[in-house]
């Protein structure tokens, strides 16, 4: 059995949830074992992908605030979606794959727990752009699709710490919950993985994730000169 951590934060602030995943990049290492936080939004914002310019995305969106994510990939609406940070540590097997296999192994993860939920989804096996660089008009080739449109996409970064994927889930999909969902995806991750889940709250690591996150809030994520910094 391999040990992963479950982290349920809710609904969290804009900024803070910037900055708690990003955070968790930077700590990979020092917490030695892959973490899913699953969250939600105190109220509205977007976010964009690290290298997109801010000039170029505060038009597609009246959603406010506008917030660069650590990852890559396009424009993301935080209305009303289910939100989740995929972390693992360098030397882990996931931080080794390629960034299509990766991509494609969490959201074969995902449509299965869908799946075990009752909600009847697919991995796109190809794409169908309708804009670009913005991530829920139209597909591409691995997300994951319901109803014959997207359902779940995910942005990713690599670095010397790790391997961070962060994705959202939108429209929240009918005919299952939110706490359904994540349990369903720890279950499918103990069958496929042999994954024993650790809840969060007991790791003696996330005090000091928790107050370096409020750092990078107040010194990268929530200043106007990192928004627009490109």
């Amino acid at each position: 059995m391999t040990r992963w951590v479950f982290i349920d934060d809710g609904p969290v602030e804009p900024v803070l949830n910037m900055a708690l995943d990003d955070a968790l990049l930077e700590m990979a290492g020092v917490i030695g074992r892959p973490v899913l936080r699953w969250y939600g939004w105190t109220s509205a914002a977007a976010s964009f992908g690290y290298f997109q310019p801010r000039a170029e995305v505060e038009g597609w969106t009246r959603l406010r605030p506008l917030l660069r994510r650590p990852t890559g990939g396009g424009l993301v609406p935080h209305l009303q979606d289910w939100t989740y940070a995929m972390v693992f540590p360098q030397g882990h097997a996931w931080h080794a794959l390629r960034a299509v296999e990766s991509y494609e192994r969490m959201h074969q993860w995902i449509a299965r727990a869908l799946g075990a939920t009752g909600v009847a989804a697919t991995v796109a096996d190809c794409c169908e752009p309708t804009g670009p660089g913005r991530c829920f008009e139209g597909w591409e080739k691995f997300d994951v699709l319901s109803g014959g449109r997207k359902l779940a996409g995910a942005a990713q970064r690599r670095n010397r710490n790790g391997l961070l994927i962060q994705g959202s889930l939108q429209p929240r999909p009918s005919g299952t919950t939110r706490d359904a969902l994540a349990a369903a995806l720890r279950e499918d991750a103990q069958l496929h993985w042999g994954v024993s889940w650790e809840a969060g709250g007991t790791g003696d690591w996330e005090s000091s994730w928790r107050l370096h996150a409020m750092e990078l809030a107040q010194t990268r994520h929530g200043l106007e000169s990192y928004q627009a910094r490109r």
